[in-house]
């Protein structure tokens, strides 16, 4: 027991050097140090306790040891694994080591530390000890209800541990934002068996899918296609694509005004209200979100291939470094020559990104390692938008035209911290919820920083001839919160209902070209499922022939039928919430729908209902490894999200005269002089904090 609990301790010791010296967790309290300085003790217990089992004495040593040295190898080869790519070993990177080794190729030696021995030593030290009996071998067997008790001793361990982490990060293991998160509160040992079952549960599904399952795939996608508004075909055709990600904006705030306390109105998002009203944009007001437990990353999934996250946990997570993908990069840079890139402030492996953007053929992303964060301009989700649409111009201007980029903000994130110092002023709506009251100054912040971003993209000469893609991934305000929300809506607390909740999940969705004359808002009912479709005609490309369940929003066959995760829905006449039917016009519940009104609903629940499910086939079979659309297939491995500015500046040099670069177009003169950024403070010098009321009068 003596040895037992010594190389308990020994293990204990490398995970926390690990976690504190080579990993970055993102341990943000007190609280959670706790959970990450327990976290070691329940695996590291339980697989040491199996040599407690056996009864030969030698037997018993040698196999403890063994279990230790497998222990420390993991955690060695983890850390080594994470110097270089950021990540933790997966089960896929186990199976496919020599990929990974050679990836490594000459830079591997390089990984290593003078303070690595520290990890290895003691095996040696403990070997040799035990040679020359230094320690003695206990010839006593270990009773076997000693045994059992360390293993109990585990279980109830974890279950402590579970318990506290589930305090602190809710549905830990459901909503998988990234492995560091796995790693911080559970351990790494428990992250390989997390992968490892969600890699078997993927495989399983993988088996049992087939070519033959891709035949009803695609006469769905056949006859659910809707063909291209020839009006608006090709309109942005040859132009840069930039989406730029609006952090949990609702519509509800575009052109909202907040009354502060002395009744002066605030628009809240002045910059995009221009946008969403400008001939030059095509905006869409009853464009709804579509993800589950994905959040972000299912709005990815939707507005980067046309289909849903997954119904139980995220795809980026469970399937996003596994699936085949034809997505939006892929195609428009085989079909149209297009870079793409991503632009994130945050790790490159919250939500496994740094991974599935491999496969959805990303030829760059920029992550937090690109950016200087600090604590003064970041927050836990990352860095402030205004910082981090400055630092990326520096990166952009290296890109070859026509680029394809997404630009992932975050300042506008739950829970809505109040912005202090220069960036304070805005005011703070007056409820009983103090994230509804910070929610409109965030967005407000979010709104300067994107004119910020449009101006430097106009002093550029991007602006021309661009087309910017602006959209919200998902609610700001949950529908537990929605009745303090109420009253700045205008409406009553007291007879909110579900259907008013199932309005909340309009975002804003713009398509902003300009030049254009005819832009205008659209009334067309959809969801983030129908951006790709819809941004490929405008385009000039033909989505018909990649298995997509969306429909362009433009087109006159569109069938305005948007289909919610859990498979309730909306349409421009009818809401449908379980069992449940509202009008749309009136708000009214239908107490006893009539035969003709069941059956009309019916007939489109089950539109809904088969377009999930054709969702669930393509991903949980991994059916696009089967279907050929025309593209080469993508190889995660062509891909090094690693000194991507040389990459970029190389590809410049090598072109020459050639180079359509946005630097290379001002005579290999750097842009970045060109953004301008000021704080709250600088616009609004006269500006003190302020209180807003929550009268009913504060909506559109």
């Amino acid at each position: 027991m003596g040895f037992f609990a010594l190389l308990v301790i020994l293990t204990w010791a490398k995970s926390i050097f690990a976690y504190l010296v080579d990993f970055n967790l993102g341990v943000e309290d007190a609280f959670q140090y706790l959970i990450l300085f327990i976290n070691p003790f329940a695996t590291t217990i339980f697989m040491l306790s199996a040599a407690l089992y056996i009864k030969k004495t030698k037997g018993s040593y040698i196999t403890m040891l063994i279990l230790y040295s497998l222990l420390t190898l993991l955690l060695f080869s983890n850390v080594i694994y994470y110097r270089e790519f950021t990540d933790f070993i997966t089960i896929n990177t186990m199976l496919g080591a020599g990929k990974v080794s050679s990836g490594l190729g000459e830079s591997a030696l390089r990984l290593f530390r003078p303070y690595d021995v520290l990890y290895v030593v003691d095996i040696v030290v403990l070997i040799g000890l035990l040679a020359t009996k230094k320690i003695k071998m206990s010839t006593t067997p270990i009773r076997a209800r000693w045994a059992f008790a360390m293993t109990a001793m585990s279980f109830l361990l974890f279950a402590g541990n579970l318990s506290l982490a589930e305090m602190s990060r809710s549905e830990l293991l459901k909503r998988t934002f990234s492995r560091n998160h796995i790693v911080k509160y559970l351990g790494l040992n428990v992250f390989t068996v997390y992968d490892g079952v969600q890699t078997y549960k993927a495989n399983q599904n993988r088996a049992q899918a087939s070519e033959n399952d891709v035949v009803s795939i695609k006469e769905y996608v056949d006859q659910h296609h809707a063909a291209p508004n020839a009006d608006k075909f090709g309109i942005a055709k040859g132009r840069n694509v930039i989406y730029i990600h609006l952090e949990s904006l609702q519509q509800f705030m575009i052109d909202y005004k907040l009354t502060d306390e002395n009744g002066v109105e605030h628009e809240v998002t002045p910059f995009l209200n221009s946008l969403y009203h400008a001939q030059d944009t095509f905006s869409f007001e009853n464009s709804f979100h579509q993800v589950k437990a994905g959040k972000t990353s299912d709005a990815e999934t939707l507005l980067e291939n046309s289909f849903f996250g997954l119904d139980q946990g995220p795809l980026f997570t469970q399937l996003g470094d596994k699936n085949t993908f034809q997505a939006a990069p892929a195609i428009l840079g085989q079909e149209a020559g297009y870079t793409s890139a991503v632009f994130h402030g945050n790790a490159g492996t919250f939500w496994n990104r740094n991974e599935t953007y491999k496969r959805f053929g990303y030829n760059y992303f920029f992550d937090a390692s690109y950016y200087d964060v600090n604590e003064n301009n970041s927050f836990q989700y990352g860095l402030h938008d205004k910082p981090f649409f400055q630092q990326s111009v520096q990166y952009l201007e290296h890109l070859q035209q026509p680029f394809y980029t997404k630009m992932i903000a975050v300042s506008n994130h739950y829970p809505y911290s109040e912005f202090k110092d220069d960036e304070a002023g805005f005011p703070m709506a007056n409820t009983k919820d103090s994230t509804i009251n910070g929610y409109f100054a965030t967005a407000n912040y979010l709104d300067k920083s994107v004119e910020e971003f449009f101006n430097y993209l106009k002093a550029s000469g991007l602006y021309e001839n661009s087309m910017i893609v602006l959209y919200g991934d998902h609610y700001g305000v949950s529908d537990s919160r929605n009745t303090e929300l109420a009253e700045l809506l205008g409406q009553d607390p007291t007879t909110w209902s579900n259907f008013d909740n199932a309005q909340m999940q309009r975002v804003p969705l713009m398509f902003h070209i300009p030049g254009r004359t005819d832009g205008s808002i659209q009334s067309t009912y959809g969801g983030q499922v129908d951006i790709l479709p819809t941004l490929l005609g405008l385009l000039g490309i033909d989505s018909s022939k990649y298995l997509q369940l969306g429909q362009d929003l433009f087109s006159k066959e569109n069938e305005q039928v948007v289909a919610f995760r859990n498979g309730n829905f909306v349409t421009p006449k009818y809401t449908v919430l379980g069992d449940k039917i509202y009008i749309n016009e009136t708000k009214e519940l239908v107490e006893e729908p009539g035969e003709e009104l069941t059956q009309e609903i019916d007939a489109l629940r089950e539109k809904v209902q088969l377009q999930l499910k054709t969702s669930d086939a393509i991903t949980n079979g991994d059916l696009l490894r089967y279907y050929d659309s025309g593209l080469k297939e993508v190889v995660p491995e062509d891909y090094n999200y690693k000194n991507q500015l040389q990459q970029i500046e190389d590809i410049e040099k090598e072109k020459g005269a050639a180079s359509t670069s946005v630097y290379s177009k001002h005579n290999n003169q750097s842009t970045v002089d060109l953004y301008e950024t000021k704080t709250y403070k600088q616009y609004h010098p006269d500006a003190t904090d302020q209180t807003a009321t929550s009268s009913s009068e504060d909506k559109k």
